[in-house]
């Protein structure tokens, strides 16, 4: 495909102002363990500071606050929509846009669902994106949001629709935590090490267990995140 010109850069800096491991699809409540839920009338609130809350899945819906196109203008933003692929900052960084579904085994998040005319329906959350850098004479730089996509599928989908094949550093969350994403940790840290970054970062919804499966497999390349860390790529 490669039908967008990303121009290269020569250093990527990430500061990570919030990172940290509360996940709301663990479900590892138990007689011992309870978790925060930091939920107000079913809608998701802030009286605990994290990347995702943490609720018993099987016995409870949440309800997202919903998000108006006229807030974001209203709040002096510029919106623009587009399933495609856009560059930005002068084209040194690219928005993945919908991230196509094509390994056999990122199937998405089973229990989200969305309203649309009075019926529930499965949400794909295509909305969740990520962007990439080319760092000059390095590779691609791929910053995930949640990988509701697959972490396999965004990262190869940064190769294809960017021509480079060399990848630099994966970072962000991958959402294989929990009863729903545990079984396929194993395959996608395989195809992640067929790939073969120079770094591999997980983060948040990435889940403890994919996290210590990541490093026992890719020790030399794994880098353990934390609130307060930055990471800087240079050429």
């Amino acid at each position: 495909m490669a039908d967008q010109i990303l121009k290269t850069v020569e250093k990527v800096e990430i500061l990570t102002l919030q990172d940290n491991y509360i996940e709301m699809t663990a479900t590892d409540n138990s007689a011992v363990v309870t978790r925060a839920i930091p939920l107000k009338d079913g809608f998701f609130r802030q009286p605990v500071l994290a990347e995702h809350g943490k609720v018993p899945v099987r016995d409870m819906k949440i309800f997202f606050s919903p998000l108006e196109r006229e807030q974001i203008t209203a709040a002096g933003l510029k919106l623009i929509e587009s399933p495609s692929p856009v560059t930005l900052l002068d084209d040194t960084v690219l928005f993945l846009g919908e991230i196509p579904h094509e390994t056999d085994f990122e199937k998405g998040f089973p229990i989200a669902h969305y309203q649309e005319d009075g019926q529930e329906k499965w949400d794909p959350i295509e909305d969740d994106t990520s962007i990439v850098m080319h760092l000059k004479g390095k590779g691609l730089v791929v910053i995930s949001g949640c990988a509701h996509a697959g972490i396999v599928n965004t990262v190869n989908y940064a190769r294809e629709v960017t021509g480079i094949d060399k990848v630099h550093a994966v970072m962000g969350g991958f959402h294989l935590s929990g009863i729903f994403f545990e079984g396929i940790i194993a395959r996608t840290v395989e195809e992640i090490k067929k790939i073969n970054p120079d770094y591999i970062i997980p983060c948040h919804c990435t889940g403890r267990k994919a996290i210590m499966e990541f490093e026992k497999a890719m020790p030399d390349k794994f880098i353990l995140n934390m609130s307060g860390t930055k990471m800087t790529f240079i050429t």
